[in-house]
């Protein structure tokens, strides 16, 4: 089955806009980790969710515990300031990343409508830096809670933990697939390109 220029630029395009705007969905809201925690003596369910702006504690929003950026970093120890540091790089991370695949749509647009093999590669090129900088900002927040974890079982102690379950939430992984589909859409327009240099090969010779 052969496949068309016009099926594969179409394809990268769809990839590219879904990949934007499951990032954006991804970064917006607050279930990229979640605790429950049942307390045993009073038989009280409670649970707590946040992202990379807030959290969630029993219904109640808080901005402040998770703001890295207005932080008084005079106030924290050293692991406290490297956490500090690393939240904060997992949000410029990704946000330069929404804002980049931002950019790559409408070059990906400008190149399909040239039907340029340069442009088309450089704007696979555009959604591969796009999911590497996603993939970045994803594994850095996983080792982001792994260390915050190991920190507050240092200062509580396991058995303190032993009614705690955490696990990611639905908004890191839609971030995953916000990866695979900048990864998509750039092998996608490679392929375009690959068939538009076969197309304009036999008329040069």
């Amino acid at each position: 089955m052969k496949v068309s220029y016009g099926c594969l630029v179409v394809s990268a395009g769809f990839c590219g806009l879904l990949s934007f705007a499951l990032l954006a969905t991804s970064l917006g809201t607050e279930y990229w980790y979640i605790i429950e925690m049942k307390n045993a003596s009073d038989l009280e369910d409670m649970s707590s969710h946040s992202g990379l702006w807030t959290i969630n504690e029993g219904g109640k929003m808080q901005t402040d515990s998770i703001d890295s950026f207005a932080a008084d970093y005079s106030r924290y120890s050293e692991t406290e300031l490297h956490m500090l540091n690393m939240h904060r790089a997992i949000v410029v991370v990704l946000s330069l990343s929404l804002v980049l695949l931002l950019f790559g749509g409408i070059f990906g647009l400008v190149s399909s409508l040239a039907r340029s093999p340069v442009l088309l590669t450089s704007t696979a090129s555009f959604f591969f830096i796009c999911s590497l900088l996603t993939l970045c900002g994803v594994s850095l927040y996983i080792i982001y809670s792994h260390q915050a974890l190991a920190e507050i079982e240092r200062l509580v102690g396991l058995e303190a933990l032993s009614y705690i379950h955490t696990s990611f939430g639905w908004s890191m992984y839609l971030a995953w697939l916000s990866y695979g589909l900048e990864l998509l859409a750039g092998v996608l327009l490679l392929g375009a390109r690959m068939i538009k240099l076969q197309h304009s090969s036999p008329s040069k010779a």
